[in-house]
């Protein structure tokens, strides 16, 4: 076996350390749970989604003190928003789905230079292409944009201020490890290529997976965004295979929970579980998150657009295949042009 294999190999099968992950598993659950609960009590289940990636903007900073957690949150949640409205405002102009996939891979080249200048963790512009990508594919009206606005914002403000009272109520408390603070990094050459190099291999995943799939083009652009997002060339194979594993593996727990066919409010509650075991393993091994991500994905799109679960199961195969693989072909070009350039260096 070749140092080159067996550093993919133990990367691939390499668990973390717990962490304290339990802890930011349940904040997660929390600040999933609260708005789509309120959003099923409405009668509204077709606000779920901008209620969740509203929420997401809780699952930022983790690592970090709560002073610069918060306003991590705070900045993850206006590009959050900002990447809905955006993808809500393509849908209202009736904008060509070429042109859909343009605009969302051009997010995605903008959001990694803003997580990359914030040092934002998790890093890079997956959540925002996610948001993005899913709100360009929702029927939408004029008066949906205000809808995302109000919707997404009181879910983001929920999260950050459940993450602002736990601030409150562990005031004094000693750490059980030593947060990370974080200072802005300058913007240069390598922030430049990283943009550049995320945002072609989003639009080329996004164009492949809308020529040759048609339908949730977006899990496309979500696949190469993720399969982009390591350091380095073996990082980003190592994620590219974990995703395509573990995807393969999340769609037939999908299978098996929508062909239970159950209520709202159940389904509900499985997501928020989705959600728990998905932020216990992210930081941990990206294969076994992906075991959560993807019917937790699906869940969330069958709450807010009911869709024959056979056609989803197939698209997020197809489209993540699509997407993992363009995203890969693009990092291992980048670092070949990288080293032609730099000679030494990868």
């Amino acid at each position: 076996m070749t140092d080159a294999v067996r550093r993919v190999w133990t990367g691939l099968v390499a668990v973390g350390p717990r962490a304290g992950d339990h802890r930011v598993a349940l904040r997660a659950a929390v600040s999933v749970a609260v708005p789509l609960l309120v959003v099923w009590a409405m009668g509204r289940l077709d606000l779920s989604v901008y209620a969740s990636f509203g929420a997401f903007a809780a699952l930022y900073g983790r690592h970090d003190t709560y002073a610069d957690r918060i306003r991590m949150q705070a900045a993850a949640a206006a590009v959050l928003l900002g990447a809905m409205l955006l993808g809500t405002s393509l849908v209202v102009v009736g904008a060509p789905l070429a042109v859909r996939v343009i605009v969302v891979s051009v997010i995605a080249a903008g959001v990694t230079l803003i997580a990359y200048a914030g040092r934002w963790h998790p890093p890079g512009a997956l959540f925002a292409v996610f948001a993005a990508g899913t709100t360009a594919s929702l029927p939408a009206q004029p008066g949906t944009l205000a809808t995302v606005l109000v919707v997404g914002g009181a879910s983001a403000a929920f999260g950050i201020g459940l993450t602002a009272s736990l601030a409150l109520i562990r005031r004094g408390a000693r750490p059980s490890a030593a947060p990370v603070h974080r200072e802005r990094r300058p913007l240069g050459n390598l922030a430049g290529e990283m943009a550049l190099t995320v945002g072609v291999g989003a639009l080329l995943a996004g164009l492949a997976g809308l020529l040759l799939v048609g339908t949730h083009w977006y899990w496309a652009m979500v696949g190469a965004v993720a399969a982009l997002g390591g350091a380095h060339v073996t990082a980003r194979i190592v994620r590219g295979v974990q995703r395509l594993a573990g995807t393969l593996v999340g769609v037939l727990v999908a299978a098996a929970i929508l062909g239970l066919h159950l209520p709202p409010v159940l389904t509900i509650l499985v997501a928020v579980v989705l959600q728990a075991g998905a932020e216990m393993f992210v930081g941990r091994n990206y294969g076994i998150a992906m075991v959560f991500i993807t019917p937790l994905a699906l869940l969330m799109v069958e709450l807010a657009a009911p869709t024959d679960p056979t056609v989803l199961v197939r698209d997020r195969l197809l489209d993540t295949l699509i997407g993992v693989t363009i995203g890969t072909l693009v990092a291992a070009a980048s670092a070949t042009l990288r080293r032609t350039r730099s000679p030494g260096l990868g």
